[in-house]
């Protein structure tokens, strides 16, 4: 069994974020591209975004901190701390309305 504080990871991720120019940063906590589960912290810097693009499988969010809006075409969803978004199955983007981390569970088909 392995233990790991993603509050601690995401302060961590955020330092690096700001570091960045790209005002992200991750670090995938359980899984990978071997596996069918993947588990990432995703750190972004207020204002940065990830752009749009396809959802490799079924998807969530769980917000660690912060406020992110998750859009996929005209429709998007605001999510703070403790909010658990299920990701469309479409092209989709997140943007940092603030500092803010969440958890990004993948599961590959």
């Amino acid at each position: 069994m392995e233990k790991s504080s993603l509050t601690a990871l995401a302060r961590e991720l955020m330092v690096s974020a700001k570091g960045k120019n790209s005002g992200r940063s991750a670090r995938t906590v359980y899984g990978g591209h071997e596996r069918t589960l993947r588990q990432t912290v995703v750190a972004l810097s207020a204002g940065s975004s990830l752009d749009e693009h396809d959802n490799p499988g079924e998807a969530t969010v769980q917000v660690l901190s912060g406020r992110i809006l998750l859009k996929a075409g005209e429709v998007s969803w605001e999510g703070s701390p403790g909010d658990h978004l299920v990701v469309p199955l479409a092209r989709h983007s997140v943007d940092a309305l603030e500092d803010s981390a969440f958890l990004l569970t993948v599961a590959k088909p």
